[in-house]
Order: C-alpha cells, then structure tokens, then sequence
C-alpha cells in the first residue's frame, strides 16, 4: 500500500554519520491525505532491506505515528553492525 511517501530527494545517506542521516531525513516523508482513514490507529509494518543506522525506518515511523497510526513495527531483512563512531 502506498501510505506513505518520499515528498523530497535526500542526499546519499552512505557516508553520513547516525546524527546527519537523522537531520537529512527530516520532513522527507510524508503520508498521502487520501490514506490517513487507513493508517488512523492501525498497527503498521515497515519493512526495509538493509538498516543501517535506523534513521530512515525511524523517519518513516516518526510520521505514521504522526498520522496517528496506532504502533509501527520494523522488520529488515538485515542488518549493518555499528561501525561509526556516532552511532
């Protein structure tokens, strides 16, 4: 389902440490008004491929609590070890 969406480009978050990802992340997601009914109260599953830092899954999960899901939950498929020394 498409509840939510990139409303901005970011930068390559690669080489970025834990605090910049989280600060370039800022307001680049947003959930459609046409599916905010859905999301209301609704436990909601994000599933990323790779999670590094975890900013972009807090990112997306920051807003849909914001659009009042009632818990968002995150599954990766895997894992990146702490490695920066911002982590």
């Amino acid at each position: 389902m498409d509840a939510l969406r990139r409303v901005r480009p970011t930068q390559p978050l690669g080489t970025l440490s834990p605090a910049r990802r989280r600060a370039v992340l800022d307001g680049a997601f947003a959930v459609p008004a046409r599916r905010e009914a859905i999301i209301t109260d609704a436990r909601v599953l994000l599933i990323d491929d790779v999670l590094t830092t975890g900013a972009t899954a807090d990112a997306c999960a920051r807003v849909l609590l914001a659009a009042g899901a009632g818990g968002v939950d995150v599954l990766a498929a895997a894992r990146v070890p702490d490695s920066h020394p911002d982590a």
